[in-house]
């Protein structure tokens, strides 16, 4: 990749110039120590134009069509004139390294919308380093003027609970009759939503949809209050026919309101800030670990050591931990 001085990021990032934040993307998600440099140094200079978005997370079980919803939310903020940015994490595969990378082609419509940009983002297997670079992409597409960041995770489990840590607002996407088998899940992630929209609301779903909607909200009566004051509300919704898109905005919109007058917003932003701070010094120590001269070697033969049964892992850890080079 060609690298450019950062005066030519910072000017066409601030000026809106989708290529030129395409590229401080890349440099954001590369590897190499000289782009992480430049990166840090573009994203010093546009911090004062970042901080201003509504940054919703956007979660649901397989099947859901999450896709085929932010697409029809997407649609509807760009025609009310808001600049929205989709930051898709996609899974890659632990087997051949490689990312779909298709939600440009899942989002056709609005990836070709002027006042849309999508960005995939393939998580390479560390929920945890993509969670930071997501946090970047997303201070950078604040500081090229977009308005609402719509952030989708990757499935369910951890992603969820990271993805929740980055956002002001976290919608969880549900299907009318989804099955007995994914209630455990369900009662871990319902408990993180600032919403829940009940998808595929339309034809022959529409009375189970509504059905669902309320077993989900007498659900919700049973978690603890939230410290905010806010109320998770449920409603049904239909990309399809554009249905419940508006109502999901309306609450996206009070939520904000509501957490902007009793200061929750900020707070919970500074909180986001400092786990940020936390887990890139713990991502920095354990890359540093690693890379000690001689370590590779020591793990793969503690690693045969543990695999083996010859010694537990405890006392593996123990002596990677007083190895010396």
């Amino acid at each position: 990749m060609r690298r450019f001085p950062p005066d030519h990021y910072i000017s066409g990032i601030r000026s809106g110039d989708r290529l030129v934040l395409s590229r401080a993307i890349t440099l954001v998600e590369s590897q190499l120590e000289s782009d992480q440099e430049l990166a840090l140094a573009v994203l010093e200079q546009v911090l004062p134009q970042t901080g201003q978005s509504i940054r919703v997370g956007i979660t649901g079980v397989p099947g859901v069509g999450k896709s085929t919803f932010i697409e029809a939310f997407g649609k509807y903020l760009t025609g009310a004139g808001k600049k929205v940015a989709v930051l898709a994490i996609d899974p890659t595969s632990q087997r051949s390294h490689g990312s779909i990378l298709g939600d440009k082609t899942r989002m056709e419509t609005l990836s070709m919308d002027p006042l849309a940009y999508i960005r995939p983002t393939p998580s390479g297997g560390s929920l945890g380093g993509v969670a930071n670079k997501t946090r970047e992409t997303m201070l950078l597409c604040e500081a090229a003027g977009f308005e609402v960041i719509l952030i989708e995770t990757v499935g369910v489990g951890q992603s969820e609970t990271l993805v929740h840590g980055m956002v002001d607002f976290f919608l969880l996407l549900m299907l009318a009759g989804a099955g007995d088998e994914l209630q455990g899940m369900k009662r871990g992630i319902m408990e993180l939503a600032d919403a829940i929209a009940i998808t595929k609301a339309d034809g022959d779903n529409a009375n189970a949809a509504e059905h669902a909607r309320l077993d989900y909200q007498n659900a919700l009566h049973l978690f603890p209050p939230a410290a905010t004051g806010w109320i998770p509300p449920v409603l049904t919704c239909s990309a399809l026919q554009n249905q419940g898109i508006v109502d999901l905005w309306q609450i996206i919109t009070d939520h904000q309101r509501l957490l902007m007058e009793n200061g929750y917003r900020d707070q919970n932003r500074q909180q986001q800030n400092l786990d940020w701070l936390h887990s890139t010094v713990r991502q920095r120590l354990e890359n540093r670990f690693y890379a000690q001269p001689g370590m590779r070697a020591k793990l793969t033969e503690i690693e045969d050591a543990v695999r083996n049964g010859e010694i537990l892992p405890l006392q593996g850890a123990r002596r990677l931990m007083n190895f010396s080079p």
